[in-house]
């Protein structure tokens, strides 16, 4: 039973013997550190060393003195490769047996971070719906103004000029409706990310067959539960995002890579997901400028003269639709988009809260 409550707790915990070798490891520690079980059971672990040798330190401090010990914003590296800072306290349970907690400080960080972004874009959401109807409401009446008076002008030369209002006006209203992201009621079904993204991969090779596109895909990857022509449109205006900053700053050899990876035991927002789909969009072109990053999914935001700023924004307001969220690293040479989205989401419901 109780290794049952460990196997569900968000903290990575790990059973080390006297030797620092590990003896068992909860799912959450797996995927802290990027390794298996049943791979390292037996064995010391590099993460586990520290820069220098500061981590092992402690631990055999902890076993030798039967005390235990807590260290603040320890680096390791996982199995990956990837750096991470946590916290983590070494309980000795016995000479030879070690309890060791770890909490990636930076997932508490990331965590915060996207629960500002989530309350970030519930208030743009409720701005952008108020002021669209403060602007649709007159929209419509000077439409209707321009039509009668063009059927009373007594000088035909004179429609054009009414006819121009009525095109001006009809294109600002698609503007606003573009601003509020699809209106129509989600389609929820089960669907295969990888169609998707070979959908998508398609369509930039059809448009930009300079672009060399590269595709690392998880084949374990279950169907998402969701509106598959609305991710489509989520990728497809991130990814072309992406192809023009490439263009535009004339990268000599444009690369675009598609990837896709299961992230366990994840949370989005306030929210603890089993599993969740990440889908990231890697470009080699010059970066985001830091001056954008704060308001990159603003509506009407853009870093190109002729741009809409609405893609990022209709693709986030998708995410939020299916429970999930896009974030973003950017430096030049190297920018990364992820789509997070819970496996157990579903659009509809979703829709229902809002």
């Amino acid at each position: 039973m109780y290794q049952r409550l460990l196997e569900h707790l968000s903290a990575a915990v790990l059973l080390l013997d006297g030797g620092l070798r590990v003896s068992w490891m909860n799912p959450a520690a797996e995927a802290l550190l990027a390794v298996s079980l049943k791979r390292v059971r037996g064995t010391c672990l590099e993460p586990l060393e520290g820069i220098d040798g500061a981590i092992s330190e402690v631990l055999c401090k902890a076993r030798d003195e039967l005390h235990p010990f807590t260290q603040r914003e320890a680096v390791l590296t996982t199995g990956s490769g990837e750096v991470v800072t946590a916290d983590f306290t070494v309980t000795p349970l016995s000479k030879e047996e070690l309890l060791l907690e770890i909490e990636p400080r930076d997932r508490l960080m990331r965590i915060s971070r996207e629960e500002a972004l989530i309350a970030r874009q519930q208030t743009i959401k409720t701005l952008t719906r108020g002021l669209a109807h403060e602007i649709k409401n007159p929209l419509g009446g000077i439409r209707g103004a321009a039509q009668l008076l063009e059927r009373d002008l007594p000088d035909p030369s004179l429609k054009e000029f009414t006819r121009v209002i009525v095109e001006e006006a009809d294109r600002l209203r698609d503007l606003v409706d573009r601003m509020l992201g699809p209106n129509q009621p989600a389609h929820d079904a089960l669907f295969n990310i990888h169609k998707v993204l070979e959908r998508v991969r398609s369509l930039i090779t059809a448009e930009h067959p300079q672009v060399r596109l590269v595709r690392d895909y998880d084949p374990s990857l279950p169907e998402l539960q969701g509106d598959e022509a609305r991710m489509i449109q989520a990728v497809l205006n991130i990814a072309r995002n992406a192809v023009e900053a490439m263009g535009d700053a004339g990268t000599k050899t444009p690369r675009l890579t598609l990837r896709t990876r299961a992230r366990r035991q994840f949370t989005l927002g306030t929210e603890r997901h089993r599993l969740v789909c990440e889908v990231a969009i890697i470009d080699n072109g010059p970066g985001i400028p830091e001056s954008l990053s704060e308001t990159l999914f603003f509506p009407m935001v853009s870093g190109r003269a002729e741009g809409s700023g609405l893609g990022l924004s209709i693709a986030q307001s998708i995410l939020h639709k299916h429970q999930g969220l896009i974030e973003c690293d950017s430096e030049p040479g190297a920018t990364e988009f992820r789509l997070l989205v819970p496996l157990d989401a579903s659009p509809q419901r979703k829709e229902a809260q809002s």
